[in-house]
């Protein structure tokens, strides 16, 4: 291995003129900060600048959270009555499965509802029938 490499960095042929590219990626960047500094201007925010973030501990995180568990994924539909419909079969799954579970944990046995794979393959508990 050599003790040294040098590295030189080109545009590509295929993107055209590196003049032409380099000029439009200044351009790009020099657009984005005026739309920064115009929205900073709005807003009266500002940036955190040098010091400050040479003075932040890498340990840090932020204090603020962005939203989360909001949507819930079991659902997905583009017909809004049919997604109204899954919904539905559902709530009626889950609510026939703790009515089943608490029966179960109290000692009586009624069937769990058709779906509850893992408790009929591992636990044994009835499954009531499909229909």
């Amino acid at each position: 291995m050599p003790a040294q490499v040098t590295l030189e960095l080109t545009i590509p042929p295929e993107l055209g003129d590196a003049d032409a590219v380099i000029k439009a990626v200044c351009d790009g960047v020099a657009a984005i900060e005026a739309d920064m500094a115009a929205m900073r201007a709005r807003t009266g925010k500002r940036v955190l600048g040098r010091r400050r973030v040479l003075r932040q501990s890498w340990r840090d995180t932020p204090t603020s959270r962005e939203p989360r568990r909001n949507l819930n994924p079991r659902v997905a539909a583009r017909n809004k009555w049919a997604r109204i419909e899954a919904l539905g079969r559902n709530r009626i799954f889950l609510d026939n499965y703790r009515a089943a579970r608490a029966a179960w944990l109290a000692g009586t046995t009624i069937p769990f509802p058709p779906g509850t794979y893992w408790l009929r393959r591992f636990v044994g508990v009835p499954i009531a029938a499909v229909g």
